[in-house]
């Protein structure tokens, strides 16, 4: 007899409101495996590869890190 047949046949001996004890339970662990896969397929991104699409998407200065004159009186 296979597991799924011994579980039908015990679950018919359960009064009914334990049958439905018995598939809350049954739905409770679908739900976790639902969970648990969209959390396993999920891949670790680095924060360039995120926002890699906005690179460049903004005109201005192009280097505003070393440009000494643009970052006098900055904080004064």
């Amino acid at each position: 007899m296979s597991i799924e047949q011994t579980v039908i046949e015990k679950l018919k001996t359960l009064p009914v409101e334990k049958q439905q004890e018995v598939l809350d339970f049954v739905e409770f662990l679908q739900s976790k495996r639902l969970e648990n896969s969209s959390h396993q397929e999920r891949v670790p991104a680095s924060v360039f590869t995120l926002a890699q699409q906005y690179i460049g998407c903004v005109e201005g200065a192009e280097d505003l890190s070393t440009n000494k004159k643009y970052m006098e009186g900055y904080g004064a």
